[in-house]
């Protein structure tokens, strides 16, 4: 029998070598890793970390609903001719700004003129012939009480009187008419505002059926604009107008960082869009600087009520995770704990309400937050003491690196 030789079973040195290669290499990286982040120093295990902090407190904030609006005129009037002529004269320009009542154009208004004094004249023999019919009248009351005259002769004189007097009643309803016809000859701005752009020229026939007319009005001052709100504040909204308060709105630039114009809530729809699910608005503003303007995008800020006694902190200090939203709360002994929260509507000077997890007082991390756990060390400066980017970036002054 051969025996198998023993050196076969026994390691060879070589692989001895690679095992102890490769167990230097890993050791090798890991003390590099560690040494670019702490600087070569080995990690100290209760070093504080560097941050930056906020105190809770308490004020009154408003709330608020935020939409996307529409800005256009509070009226816009398309002035046309009310009788058929031949345009003289227009006396605007276009783009002009015009008050209620100023002359605007004017039609040639000879024929209704002639129509006018047909019906004075008229009226005029209407007139005559009733006065003729009244003292007739007259003679024949005397000559009947005298019995010298039958009583049809009579009844048919007293028909004749009001005959007369209905064709003069008829006469002046026509001479008013026509005064109406020729007053319509001068067109006048109905309202304040802006004229547009001219539609016809001097020297054209304009007719009572055109509908094009001669220009458009829109009036800027007051302005309104649409906007809607979802369904889900729909009462928020709808009972404060019901019980005839107003609800103060803000017009918004594009970016949302410039107050345009200030007013109040005028109209609320009677339903709810059901393509969107969301309510229409209409708010007024006095618009005295013009900054509005027909058909200018604007962001709506529409204040529904007050969060009295409410608990702010610095907006930087809430973050978001899988778990909702929460804080870093610095305990007495300077450690961290991760407190879930609840945030309302934000405050103008950049803090947020928070509605449960935080009480009056209580300090938070603003600065220095992607460096913590739940139960972290912390050191808080000033930002005059440090750099933000030292501690965004997980250094601490001096060039010393943050524990665990």
């Amino acid at each position: 029998m051969i025996q198998p030789s023993s050196s076969r079973n026994a390691p060879r040195p070589w692989r001895r070598w690679l095992a102890l290669l490769l167990l230097l290499s890993a050791a090798g990286a890991a003390w590099f890793f560690l040494s670019q982040r702490r600087g070569g120093m080995p990690p100290p295990m209760d070093e504080a970390t560097p941050v930056q902090a906020g105190t809770a407190s308490v004020a009154r904030v408003p709330v608020h609903l935020d939409a996307l609006g529409t800005v256009s005129a509070n009226y816009t009037v398309t002035v046309t001719s009310r009788i058929d002529g031949t345009l003289q004269a227009v006396h605007f320009t276009e783009g002009q700004r015009v008050k209620q009542g100023q002359l605007l154009a004017e039609i040639d208004t000879r024929t209704y003129q002639a129509t006018l004094a047909q019906y004075r004249g008229e009226l005029a023999e209407n007139q005559a012939q009733l006065a003729n019919a009244r003292l007739t009248l007259v003679r024949y009351r005397r000559l009947y009480a005298r019995d010298s005259l039958a009583r049809q002769d009579l009844d048919t004189q007293v028909a004749l009187v009001g005959q007369y007097a209905g064709a003069v009643k008829a006469s002046e309803a026509q001479i008013r008419s026509a005064q109406v016809s020729v007053g319509y000859g001068r067109i006048v701005a109905p309202i304040d505002g802006y004229v547009g752009l001219r539609q016809v020229d001097p020297g054209n026939m304009v007719h009572a059926s055109d509908t094009g007319g001669i220009v458009t009005i829109t009036q800027t001052q007051p302005i309104a604009a649409k906007f809607s709100v979802p369904q889900a504040n729909l009462q928020e909204v709808l009972q404060p107008l019901r019980r005839g308060e107003s609800l103060a709105v803000e017009a918004l630039s594009q970016q949302g960082d410039e107050v345009l114009a200030e007013g109040t809530v005028k109209f609320i729809s009677n339903e709810i869009d059901t393509a969107t699910g969301s309510v229409q608005l209409k708010a007024l503003f006095d618009n005295p600087d013009e900054r509005l303007y027909p058909n200018q995008f604007v962001n709506v800020r529409l204040r529904i009520g007050t969060l009295e006694n409410a608990v702010l902190v610095p907006a930087a200090a809430v973050q978001l995770s899988d778990a909702g939203k929460f804080v870093y709360l610095i305990g007495q002994d300077d450690t961290v704990k991760r407190q879930s929260v609840t945030v309302g509507p934000g405050a103008e000077d950049g803090r947020v309400a928070i509605l449960a997890g935080v009480s009056a007082g209580d300090r938070v991390v603003t600065q220095g937050i992607d460096q913590l756990g739940n139960g972290a060390k912390v050191s808080v400066v000033d930002a005059t003491q440090v750099d933000i980017s030292v501690i965004e970036g997980g250094k601490r002054p001096g060039g010393m690196p943050p524990g665990p």
